[in-house]
């Protein structure tokens, strides 16, 4: 399969510059990124979550994890949820699951994006397939999808990890404070 016609029909008729490469059959971000050999900050991941006021694509690097809390204040929405399988194929009837492209406005869905990835000069991204990417200037791409910018990815292993190791040591602290009151 190639990328999507639709996709494909709007990045003609912009007069964008862009390449398409194919890679095997990969379904994380990490993996594509690993696959087309660019750095995982380059990669653009989508994530379809859905909202109060409908669904919403938010677009981040892909080596981020979207912080829920922090989304829903960039969005201004009082519920959030990351949609389903089947919210997907309603969403993007014509992509295979999980291979969105960013240009969630091709399907009438405001698109958001990470600030961090704004920063990118050039951005990877899937085309509908798990097996052919797309790569743009992020600034073309801002200039034809339009997106809300703001902060919402947090690194892999930045504070979520801190705080497990800092709950980890806590607990371990109360063990032995515990055992050590026992042993008396």
């Amino acid at each position: 399969m190639a990328i999507s016609t639709r996709l494909k029909e709007f990045l003609e008729a912009s007069k964008v510059k862009y390449t398409t490469a194919k890679h095997p059959v990969v379904y994380t971000a990490q993996e594509i990124a690993a696959a087309q050999h660019v750095p995982g900050r380059q990669l653009a991941k989508c994530v379809l979550v859905k909202t109060d006021r409908g669904p919403v694509l938010s677009v981040l690097s892909a080596t981020c994890l979207i912080n829920l809390k922090e989304l829903k204040g960039v969005i201004g929405t009082t519920s959030l949820t990351i949609a389903k399988e089947a919210d997907i194929k309603e969403v993007f009837p014509d992509v295979e699951v999980g291979a969105m492209s960013p240009f969630g406005h091709l399907y009438q869905v405001p698109v958001v994006v990470d600030k961090a990835l704004s920063e990118s000069g050039e951005i990877v991204f899937n085309g509908g397939t798990h097996t052919e990417t797309i790569k743009m200037r992020y600034e073309d791409f801002a200039s034809l999808v339009k997106p809300t910018t703001g902060v919402f990815g947090q690194p892999f292993g930045g504070q979520a990890r801190a705080k497990r190791k800092a709950a980890t040591r806590k607990a371990r602290t109360r063990t032995a404070a515990r055992k050590t009151r026992t042993r008396k």
